[in-house]
């Protein structure tokens, strides 16, 4: 058993620069798990750089020199942070916390309606089994709106992270998209100059990333807008804070859309009851749905992620359960990454 374990390692890492590739992978992990914390802003710093980068490049290709592409990137930058800080993120946190406290009293207003599936439905469902429901329903969610209510960012600790984010994360994207080539070309000499596999997954990655991350950025603030425009002129409450949900909706495939449209329709139901404008509600946020899976994806993603609706599940619930948020995030560029090292890997004959 042990000479065919051996024989398979020897197989497997037949080439050294496989080998040479797993030690980075390990040592990046080692140094995520490590340093991740204290190295957050860098990391999101890096995820920032790299989201403005293409328009850097994009100006560039005009004939605009790098350094004054740089700034003009970066006061725009600078400007949409600002906005999302002292604008955007206020607001949303008075309607979530507004709707997770009054979340209680519109489950209560839904417990008549639910209590008549008994009625309706002896067969499946009875009066004891819906009661257990709603009670367990209205106490994790009056538990949401007490937490959500309770916390606050005025402590000391919270206060000194953010204020560390907000100064730091900025200037760190300035400096890395400024100085971002010459970073990768100090790194790259660490390197051995024979490193085909290396840049094999490096430009399928950043084929992919600059498709994918850019192309998800971009369709989020579009249906998130366009979600708000339609909340607001059907005048439904908590605009905002839906139409967010229903941006960062679209990071989770084949699931984000239905779950959000579960606080969509409870807002809308409670709102206005079972009329016309609860129905238009629903038929117009379909519409977006579809237009936006059927017209607006195919127009972003031109270089599609080829990976199987499984594997995507799948990283979705592996990713998003390691690292929440950003897990979710990040998910499908994980699964590409593991594709593309995958397909790099060097091959050799079978084993004997």
């Amino acid at each position: 058993m042990f000479k065919i374990f051996r024989a398979w390692l020897d197989h497997l890492f037949a080439d050294e620069q496989a080998l040479l590739l797993v030690v980075l992978l390990v040592s990046g992990g080692i140094v995520m798990a490590v340093f991740g914390s204290m190295l957050a802003p860098v990391f999101a710093s890096m995820i920032l750089a790299y989201l403005t980068l293409g328009l850097v490049q994009w100006l560039e290709r005009f004939g605009v020199r790098h350094l004054p592409a740089v700034w003009g990137i970066y006061t725009l930058f600078l400007l949409g942070l600002g906005t999302f800080v002292l604008v955007l993120v206020p607001l949303v946190w008075r309607q979530a916390t507004s709707f997770l406290g009054e979340l209680p009293a519109m489950a209560q207003q839904l417990q008549g309606l639910l209590l008549l599936l008994p009625e309706q439905y002896p067969q499946l469902v009875s009066k004891e089994q819906v009661q257990t429901v709603l009670d367990s329903i209205m106490s994790e969610l009056g538990n949401g709106g007490q937490l959500l209510v309770s916390y606050s960012l005025a402590s000391i600790g919270q206060s000194i992270a953010l204020l560390v984010y907000l100064i730091l994360v900025p200037i760190l994207v300035f400096f890395f998209l400024k100085d971002g080539q010459k970073i990768m070309h100090w790194f790259a000499d660490f390197l051995p100059s024979k490193r085909v596999v290396l840049s094999s997954v490096w430009h399928e990655m950043d084929d992919q990333l600059a498709n994918y991350v850019r192309g998800k950025v971009v369709e989020i603030l579009i249906v998130g807008v366009a979600a708000y425009v339609l909340f607001l002129v059907l005048g439904l409450n908590y605009a905002v804070l839906l139409a967010m949900l229903v941006g960062l909706s679209v990071l989770i495939p084949y699931i984000g859309a239905t779950l959000v449209t579960i606080p969509i329709a409870l807002v809308g139901y409670v709102q206005w009851g079972p009329g016309t404008d609860f129905y238009t509600l629903i038929v117009a946020y379909l519409i977006l749905q579809a237009l936006d899976g059927n017209v607006l994806v195919p127009l972003l993603f031109s270089e599609a992620v080829n990976l199987h609706p499984v594997a995507i599940i799948v990283a979705v619930l592996i990713f998003g359960g390691l690292w929440g948020f950003w897990g979710v995030f990040f998910a499908i560029p994980l699964a590409t990454l593991l594709k593309a090292i995958l397909n790099a890997w060097p091959r050799h004959e079978s084993m004997p």
